[in-house]
């Protein structure tokens, strides 16, 4: 059904010098302000990073590249002012919200004695690429540090790398790919391509909050104080799957010679994908780490929604918070082994069939009655 790459041997260190690290502050004057967050937006405190790399360009060397992009940066931080300002807990309330104080975002311009073929095969996830994102900034204190850092790291044969930190409270990934876009938009000097909606009362709880729905997707911590996971580092193993669109066509044939109980069941590249990961998932998992029979276990697939279109009235697509909320499908081992592929395939389709309206709303309000965490064996992005 697919192709299993073995990865290749990887660089252990790209040879990063860091040239220079310093502070970018919106262009004009922002209104200095505290930006509300959504249970959402406080459920997502954690960092994301993401690399994106660029061949060499005999118009736009290195250094112009550096230039440019710093430049723009502060051009954006106008319209994205929350993004310069630092998490805060309000002193009345507790609840976690944005300064908007313009303190401004990190930005680091680094060099590799590679040449950008040479640190491998960009496919693969290379630890190593951990080090084209610059994760702090050490001149400030912990609760100083910037929402965004970005990190311009340019290699020998003229290429670079684009190296982002952000907080996930101010992004989801629809919202982030609208901010790249203005950014791309600002730095070939034209107007934004999308401007951001930054009103996150547009997903506060009602008042009083109201929860309609059992929402096994999620579970509620048992203390007043949430739990410190174990972020140990491990080696751990990974394969790359190759999955051509071919193949997809051929899954979702399979889905469709099986058998659909139901006709609205929407059969598409990822509901196929994510039955397919899920049947293996479950049925491959460690049978000593199992109270029981492992085919009596129940399964919780968990996968996230973009809720935008889904409310009522809809949010904007330029809502630039985090809009996403985590549906599942849930099924006993036995089921997942012995239906038709069909079957989980519907499953899957019913997690984002359930998320309408009333359940979105009812899950955000959830979260102001409760603190806790979605709860699944695991959790599959796209």
């Amino acid at each position: 059904m697919c192709t299993i790459c073995e990865p290749p041997s990887f660089l252990q260190d790209l040879k990063i010098t860091i040239q220079n690290a310093s502070l970018v502050f919106p262009s004009k004057q922002t209104e200095k302000k505290s930006m509300f967050l959504s249970n959402i937006d406080k459920a997502l405190n954690f960092p994301v990073e993401t690399v994106y790399f660029f061949p060499s360009h005999k118009d736009f060397p290195p250094h112009l590249v550096a230039e440019k992009l710093k430049t723009t940066l502060a051009k954006l931080l106008v319209p994205y002012d929350f993004l310069a300002g630092r998490l805060r807990s309000n002193p009345e309330t507790g609840r976690l919200e944005i300064d908007c104080n313009s303190a401004g975002i990190g930005f680091a311009v680094a060099t590799s004695d590679y040449t950008l073929d040479g640190i491998g095969d960009l496919v693969y996830p290379n630890p190593a690429f951990g080090q084209l994102i610059y994760k702090s900034m050490d001149n400030l204190e912990q609760d100083d540090q910037p929402l965004c850092i970005v990190q311009v790291t340019s290699f020998k044969c003229g290429s670079f790398a684009m190296g982002i930190f952000t907080n996930h409270v101010t992004f989801d990934g629809s919202s982030f790919e609208i901010f790249l876009d203005n950014l791309g938009a600002l730095a070939a000097d034209k107007p934004l391509a999308v401007t951001p909606c930054n009103d996150r009362q547009l997903l506060a709880a009602r008042s009083p909050p109201c929860v309609s729905f059992s929402h096994l997707e999620l579970t509620k911590f048992h203390d007043s104080n949430p739990p410190v996971f174990d972020a140990t580092s491990e080696t751990l193993d990974f394969k790359v799957f190759r999955l051509t669109s071919d193949k997809i066509v051929d899954l979702k044939e399979k889905a469709k010679a099986s058998g659909v109980t139901h006709s609205d069941a929407r059969i598409t590249g990822f509901s196929v994908l994510t039955a397919l990961v899920w049947r293996c998932k479950a049925l491959s998992w460690d049978k000593e780490n199992i109270q029981g029979s492992n085919l009596d276990r129940v399964s919780t697939l968990l996968y996230a929604v973009n809720i935008r279109p889904r409310l009522v009235p809809p949010l904007p697509r330029s809502y630039a918070g985090n809009a996403v909320l985590t549906a599942y499908a849930r099924a006993k081992c036995k089921e997942i082994q012995e239906v038709p592929f069909s079957r989980l395939v519907e499953l899957v389709s019913e997690g984002a069939k359930r998320m309408t309206d009333e359940y979105a709303r009812s899950a955000i309000d959830w979260g102001e009655i409760y603190q806790g965490f979605p709860d699944g064996e695991f959790l599959l992005s796209s």
